[in-house]
This record gives structure tokens, sequence and C-alpha cells, in this order.
């Protein structure tokens, strides 16, 4: 039986909201449910990586799921978290052999973000949040047939 963790970024709440409800809504299609015990809060993106490699070390997780929000200020802090917060979770699904999805938007605008976090619309198949969840089941499904087989 697969489980998941879902990670969510405490920044853009409204946004990071639609992505989580995107994520568990697709779960649920799949048949698969997911405890409030399993969803957990993060800082922000950055802090991401770091607690998705301790939640997949657990073992508890067949994925997590990682969802946040980056929007481009004025600075170039944009570009660091944004690099950071890849590289990290790539870093870590590799280091921990479990998918870990990439569920952060990267955006220019407020308005691109709430566009991919819509729920409730004709537009909600194209939330990021199902994307993720559904990259994170496909790949571990994938995963468990390589080992299995």
């Amino acid at each position: 039986m697969l489980k998941f963790a879902i990670l969510v970024s405490q920044f853009n709440d409204e946004i990071c909201n639609g992505l989580k409800s995107g994520a568990l809504s697709f779960l649920k299609e799949k048949g698969i449910h997911i405890s409030p015990a399993d969803i957990y809060s993060a800082p922000g993106a950055f802090e991401i990586p770091l607690l998705a490699q301790a939640l997949a070390k657990t073992r508890k997780y067949s994925g997590v799921i990682c969802l946040g929000c980056v929007i481009k200020g004025d600075t170039a802090h944009f570009e660091f978290i944004s690099l950071g917060a890849t590289m990290g979770i790539m870093q870590a699904m590799l280091h921990t052999e479990t998918p870990i999805s990439f569920g952060i938007l990267t955006t220019y605008t407020e308005e691109q973000a709430v566009v991919r976090s819509e729920i409730g619309s004709a537009r909600e198949a194209e939330n990021k949040g199902r994307e993720a969840a559904a990259a994170c089941l496909s790949s571990a499904q994938m995963l468990a047939q390589i080992t299995q087989g």
C-alpha cells in the first residue's frame, strides 16, 4: 500500500492551500487517503528539501509531495531560493531513493501563481499540486515495479 506525505510551505498561504487541495483531490480520486498527520508545514520553500529528506528517511512514506510558491520580487532572492529548493529536492530524492515531487511554483507574478493553484474551476486540472501528486504517485509505482520485478 502506498502512503504519501505532503509538505507545504507556509508562505503565500492562499496559493499553497490551493496546491494542497489539488494534491489531496488527485490522491482521493486515486483511492489514496492522506491523514492530517501526514501533512507537514515548512517555514518556506528553502527549508522544504531538508524536511522532505527527513520525511523520506523515516521510510514511512512511498513518496513526499512538496508544495510551495516563490514569486519574483525586486531582488535576486527569487533566483537563489528557487535554485536552492530545486537542487535540494533533487539531491534529497537521489540520496534517499524516494520519490520527492517538485510542486513549488516559481512565478513572476502572483496572478500566475493563482492560475496554477486554482481549485473549483474549469482550470483545476492545471493545478500544479495535482501534477506534483501525480508525478509522485507514478514514480512510487514505477519504483515498486522495479524493486519487485
